[in-house]
């Protein structure tokens, strides 16, 4: 729940190594006050910040070795082993005989570290889907990692310089995306990457990387005995034996979740909704159907304007870099109340969308791909002339669309997914300052974005857009979001969705039974149908959208909370001081939901620096 910390070097005598790890580690723990546990050694510490079964931890001969998690051998013999000897044990002694292949033998949620005095070599990674983070950063001859940055920058060799490009990022992305972050010099891991550290140099590799089989054709009927055969068996090994609970937005995802949480429990699920008094926001109606359906125990809480003006300085203290989903509002107030109905862990419906086809920009995005579809000589010399040269089209309804569509349909992947970004359509130079922009890259952000798009072992756009998706929306956004909500309120939380058996099902569906013309998450779906009430099978995707353009409007404390932030973020020379005067003063009256996202974003990145 809290994570890993550490490092090895040519260091401090080891009675001061372990003060200074207790020391880092202490930063992990002060949210969930987990247990502490530490090695040290004459040039290397380490610590495990977590409860009994998530800690594992090894020493012998100046070898050093950690997981943190909920992770398992996939092989009988070295589970076998981790049962008899220990897990972190038969990690170390597998790294020391066969090298990366002992990672990508483990399933599940996990980081890991071991650290080899004898050699000065040290080994880092963390699992498939990115679930749980591990940062790092070399400074001189020694590798320095924790699973928060607010832990690492206790370590004296550690820097703790702003990084103004990754600002940028952040106000484009919302988030910071791996593998950078916040600070100069300072690394993250990416999903399913492992750190290899000797003579004072890193390399990084992947253990691990989606494939998407795309040519693979299986009956339907094969497909759904599988798929619901996983359900049960993730979602089993998820709550691992106890009695959990489960996010419920009303959702495909929550939903599927609570229903197959109740069938493998052998008791009603307990079941967990957040709603708000604000037209448009609220989905508690579908999450009563689904609590109805699965007959759960079933708890609801109304966020209200006061409890986000509460919560926001948390939210920004429990991360360790600036973060902008408002989302992590409600997921922390839902995590609250599983945790004083005496629980300790709850399930997340995270990775459905990504892993089945579930977003509305996959649809648009298919639509816009017909038109690359047309030869080039019809589109260039006959379609485009007629469109954009016609007299008076702009005043022409139907014309304007066709052209709207056009310069749309035009711009390539990944950067058409942009064109709708925030950031972009105020234009960066009329939010930051002159100053600010000259030790930025602008085009960074899409050059992140080209990079992932290009690499993904896939054909079809529909699983070009969900690797994409998979590292961008969940393990830089989503994930974050969740688990830091949950560790705020000292729940642990874990992903059915993201079972290695899973993931690895989803990559052998077609791309026709993801996205079907434009109609989403169609094997999901239908799989599904008969089981999840047919209301929540045909509703629009929402989710826990928090309304806070909206209660801006009217409520006087955040409203004051958010000019108060604003006009702090002013003196640090990175936004303009008239795109902030115009946002509240201007943009707000004209489109409250829509430029309070930017609000939140630049308030939350104020905010972060004040925790700091």
């Amino acid at each position: 729940m809290s994570g890993l910390c550490g490092w090895i070097s040519d260091g401090a005598a080891a009675a001061d190594n372990r003060q200074l790890v207790e020391r880092m580690a202490g930063a992990l723990a002060r949210f969930d006050a987990s247990g502490i546990h530490a090695l040290t050694g004459a040039r290397s510490a380490l610590a495990v910040v977590a409860n009994g079964e998530s800690t594992h931890v090894y020493q012998r001969e100046g070898v050093l070795a950690a997981i943190w998690g909920q992770a398992r051998f996939k092989d009988t013999r070295l589970a076998h082993l981790a049962q008899t000897e220990g897990l972190a044990k038969t990690l170390a002694d597998g790294w020391l005989d066969v090298g990366e292949q002992i990672i990508a033998d483990l399933s599940g949620a996990f980081s890991l570290c071991i650290l080899n005095e004898v050699t000065g070599e040290a080994v880092l990674a963390i699992d498939r889907m990115g679930i749980q983070p591990l940062s790092y950063q070399i400074s001189g001859d020694a590798l320095i990692f924790a699973s928060s940055a607010d832990a690492l920058v206790l370590h004296p060799l550690a820097r703790a310089e702003i990084d103004p490009q990754e600002l940028y990022n952040y106000v484009y992305f919302h988030m910071i995306p791996g593998p950078g972050t916040i600070y100069k010099g300072q690394q993250r891991l990416l999903p399913s990457e492992y750190l290899v550290f000797r003579n004072g140099k890193a390399r990084t590799r992947k253990y691990w990387e989606m494939q998407f089989l795309e040519q693979e054709k299986l009956p339907f009927g094969e497909l759904k005995q599988e798929f619901l055969r996983l359900l049960h068996s993730s979602v089993r090994d998820a709550a691992g034996g106890q009695e959990v609970g489960a996010f419920l937005s009303g959702g495909t995802d929550s939903s599927t979740i609570a229903g197959i949480l109740g069938a493998v429990g052998g008791w009603p699920a307990r079941t967990y909704s957040i709603g708000f008094e604000a037209d448009g926001y609220d989905e508690m109606e579908y999450a009563r159907i689904a609590a109805r359906r699965f007959s759960t125990q079933h708890h609801e809480y109304y966020v209200t304007p006061d409890d986000v003006v509460a919560a926001i300085p948390q939210i920004a203290a429990i991360f360790d870099q600036p973060f902008g989903n408002a989302s992590a509002v409600p997921a922390f107030y839902c995590s609250r109340m599983a945790k004083a109905d005496g629980l300790s862990r709850i399930l997340g419906g995270d990775g459905g969308d990504e892993l089945f086809g579930g977003n509305e920009r996959y649809a648009k995005q298919t639509i816009f791909s017909l038109y690359e579809r047309l030869p080039a000589v019809l589109r260039r010399s006959i379609l485009e002339p007629a469109i954009f040269n016609m007299p008076g089209g702009r005043k022409i309804p139907l014309v304007r669309k066709a052209r709207s569509y056009i310069e749309q349909a035009s711009v390539p992947m990944p950067a058409r997914l942009e064109t709708y970004n925030l950031l972009e359509r105020y234009g960066h130079e009329q939010v930051f300052t002159r100053e600010f922009l000259a030790t930025t890259d602008v085009g960074q952000p899409l050059s992140l974005l080209n990079e992932t798009y290009r690499q993904a072992h896939a054909q079809s756009l529909i699983n070009h857009m969900l690797a994409l998706d998979l590292k961008f929306t969940l393990a830089d956004n989503d994930l974050p979001k969740v688990v830091k909500a949950c560790e705020l309120a000292g729940m642990e939380v874990a992903f059915p969705f993201l079972n290695d058996e899973m993931v690895a099902f989803s990559a052998r569906l077609a791309p026709e039974l993801k996205l079907k013309g434009t109609k989403l998450r169609y094997f999901f779906k239908e799989a599904l149908r008969g089981t999840l009430p047919d209301e929540i099978i045909t509703k629009q995707k929402h989710g826990f959208g928090l309304p806070f353009g909206v209660w801006l409007q009217t409520h006087k404390p955040l409203q004051a909370l958010a000019a108060d932030s604003l006009s702090d973020l002013k003196s640090r020379r990175i936004i303009r001081v008239d795109f902030i005067d115009k946002l509240l003063g201007q943009h707000l009256d004209e489109h409250a939901g829509y430029h309070g996202t930017m609000v939140w974003v630049l308030m939350m990145l104020e905010q972060w620096f004040k925790q700091r």
